[in-house]
């Protein structure tokens, strides 16, 4: 569930995560009522795209602003990517199914990533006005 905690107070990415944390709510939601697999292909899809659309906006603030530790960002970004492409690739070849450690997965790097990675970058961007 999104809290303050979760909060860059930069309205578009905070935006952003929350519709990340959202898509990760509905696939939790379709595999408590049995649906997991259905939904799958489509929440796959959505976070695939949707995070390319996200870490975007995060790289170009990072560009614009010349954040130092921008490259260690991207990294991650670049591993989630590959992690979250294996998946899909593994659930198009039959080799995935719903599981508890795709959800974890997905859930720990969200939480860790924005209060980790995201965090650092917060007092940066809000003192080169960034809202």
């Amino acid at each position: 569930e999104w809290t303050e905690k979760y909060d860059l107070g930069i309205e578009h990415l905070d935006s952003q995560h929350k519709k990340l944390v959202n898509q990760i709510n509905v696939l939790y939601d379709a595999m408590k009522i049995g649906k997991g697999k259905e939904s799958l292909d489509e929440i796959l899809n959505v976070l695939i795209d949707y995070t390319a659309t996200h870490f975007k906006s995060e790289e170009i603030l990072f560009n614009r602003f010349s954040y130092p530790d921008s490259d260690k960002h991207i990294a991650e970004h670049q591993k989630f990517v590959e992690e979250v492409t294996g998946f899909k690739k593994d659930f198009d070849n039959g080799r995935l199914m719903v599981s508890v450690q795709l959800m974890g997965f997905l859930k720990d790097w969200l939480i860790n990533h924005i209060l980790g990675s995201d965090m650092g970058y917060k007092s940066f961007m809000l003192e080169k006005g960034v809202k």
